[in-house]
């Protein structure tokens, strides 16, 4: 089943949302994350969410070491919508969110009647995150070329004429979230203050990241 009619408005977007607790993900306006589900209190997640307005926020936990059942999160996620759900044989979900806009956590919902955490969200800091951004201020050859670097140092390739031909948002947006970035830089990537404050960062980590891969060569 699936949902390609997603609004572009924040009006539809609920205050208390259910959150999901995933050290290492990154979700972004616009992108799509899929996501299988398994756990029953993340199964019983889905299918409220299924039962309403399909929105769930994806935030990572501050300390991804952290074995607790309910451990601290950073204060600022991403609100998906469901996008596409599937149910396999055994029970598990297959699901895909697509990004809507970014929040800032309120407070946790102390007295819940679910097994899974809630929030009340603030979207207002975020307002800005469906307009496109000015492309005259995001520098697309510079990010290109040390993308092109990262792929020839990685031994990796990439369909640079899709790449072309994503608008600037999307294409820094869908980089952040797949390259593999640590959980603490993921959350930098999340908490840049708009697209082109996200694409210098992103070009300065890809940077050390092949400085650092390059050190570690010479160490073997």
């Amino acid at each position: 089943m699936s949902d390609q009619g997603i609004t572009s408005g924040l009006e539809e977007l609920p205050v208390i949302i259910p959150v999901f607790p995933l050290t290492g993900a990154l979700l972004l306006t616009t992108g799509q994350l899929p996501l299988n589900i398994f756990e029953p209190r993340y199964l019983d997640m889905v299918r409220d969410a299924m039962e309403g307005p399909r929105v769930i926020g994806i935030v990572q936990p501050k300390d991804p070491d952290d074995p607790s059942h309910e451990p601290a999160l950073y204060t600022i996620g991403c609100a998906g919508k469901i996008c596409e759900f599937s149910e396999l044989p055994d029970g598990m979900y297959q699901i895909t969110l697509e990004g809507m806009s970014r929040f800032r956590i309120i407070e946790e919902v102390a007295e819940r009647t679910t097994i899974y955490r809630q929030v009340k969200a603030d979207y207002k800091p975020f307002n800005h995150d469906r307009i496109p951004s000015n492309s005259d201020q995001i520098d697309r050859h510079a990010l290109q070329s040390v993308l092109k670097n990262f792929l020839e140092f990685e031994d990796e390739e990439a369909d640079w004429e899709a790449l072309n031909h994503l608008a600037d948002d999307n294409l820094i947006n869908s980089l952040s979230m797949i390259c593999p970035f640590s959980p603490a830089e993921k959350q930098a990537l999340l908490e840049a203050q708009d697209v082109p404050a996200r694409s210098s960062l992103l070009v300065s980590l890809l940077s050390m990241m092949m400085q650092q891969g390059e050190f570690n060569k010479t160490l073997q």
